[in-house]
């Protein structure tokens, strides 16, 4: 597989410099390179401090910004920041209001930022929030219960918000912890990952087959289908989001169509169109959309459909104005 690199050991590390020089505006570097923050915080404010490994972008420093995060670690590709990163992190975005960490449903992200907050304790207020939101919930070698996937920016932006109105630390947890019961998302893949250091793929997938209920690190799917038109893919990936989320009265719904890094545009918003038209039959009118490549999986072809059922509260977060590398109005 060719990509556009010197080395695999040096991708992550120079991509996040050409990142930063091309947002210089919002983000910097901070820790001496460790981890990337807002370049202006806001004092006593609290900061809200994501991350997890490469090979997710924009997911999270595309997410850095007015209304969204503080600053995010990234770590080598598929692999959680270091304890340390974390750290070095709320050490230097925390202006006295304490560090909210929005973390992804899996074992060594979730282990890493624990590890840091225990690290932190008698220098920083310290609370977590895990994303629990992928309704592909069978057994996985990455986590226990439900996987944080694309729903994870739905969190960041809502707490973002909240955090720029100056909500409290407590305020923000139970804010982030109401939001996964209310979320799910579903993905398909047409091909596996290629990973940079071994140039294979993490599943291989026959010129008539599928995957579905992927997660975003290349691990493979529920079950194998056969490849099937556009409007039997997306029935099969909204029927389950839908099944499992609760009561759809008064309820604000946000649909996400989210591209895995090798999907074009054209078929996101195929998708999305067909995903609007299949909620419409089960009587769900989406009150806001995004449609685009926010949460990858490197160059998995593929995408996601995410629901979330916002409040009147939450989806007035969601529409608050944001000036991120990725989202911004």
């Amino acid at each position: 597989m060719k990509r556009i690199m010197n080395a695999p050991g040096t991708l992550v590390a120079e991509s996040l410099a050409g990142f930063v020089a091309a947002h210089e505006d919002l983000v910097a570097f901070g820790g001496e390179g460790r981890f990337v923050r807002r370049r202006a915080l806001v004092p006593g404010k609290v900061a809200l401090i994501s991350g997890g490994g490469a090979g997710h972008e924009p997911l999270h420093c595309g997410f850095i910004g007015q209304g969204m995060l503080d600053a995010a670690c990234t770590g080598h590709v598929f692999t959680s920041p270091t304890p340390d990163q974390i750290l070095a992190a709320m050490d230097e975005t925390d202006t006295g209001a304490g560090c909210l960490l929005v973390v992804k449903n899996y074992d060594g992200d979730v282990m890493n930022f624990e590890m840091a907050a225990e690290m932190a304790a008698g220098r920083h207020r310290v609370e977590m929030v895990v994303v629990e939101d992928d309704a592909a919930s069978g057994p996985s070698v990455r986590s226990r219960g439900r996987r944080g996937v694309a729903g994870t920016v739905v969190v960041e932006k809502i707490l973002g918000a909240a955090a720029e109105r100056g909500d409290d630390l407590s305020s923000l947890k139970a804010l982030g912890e109401g939001l996964s019961g209310r979320m799910r998302s579903m993905g398909v893949a047409l091909r596996g990952v290629t990973v940079p250091d071994n140039a294979r793929e993490t599943f291989a997938l026959g010129p008539e087959e599928m995957e579905i209920g992927v997660g975003i690190h290349g691990e493979p799917g529920l079950y194998r289908a056969r490849m099937a038109g556009a409007d039997e893919i997306v029935r099969l990936i909204c029927e389950p989001i839908l099944d499992q989320l609760g009561p759809l009265a008064s309820a604000r719904p946000l649909l996400i169509v989210n591209g895995f890094g090798g999907t074009p545009p054209i078929e996101l918003h195929l998708a999305y169109g067909l995903a609007r038209r299949y909620l419409a039959g089960r009587g769900v009118a989406p009150a806001r959309s995004l449609v685009g490549t926010f949460v990858t999986s490197l160059d998995m072809a593929g995408l996601s459909v995410t629901l979330a059922l916002l409040s009147e509260a939450e989806f007035a977060l969601w529409c608050a104005p944001v000036a991120t590398p990725v989202l911004a109005w």
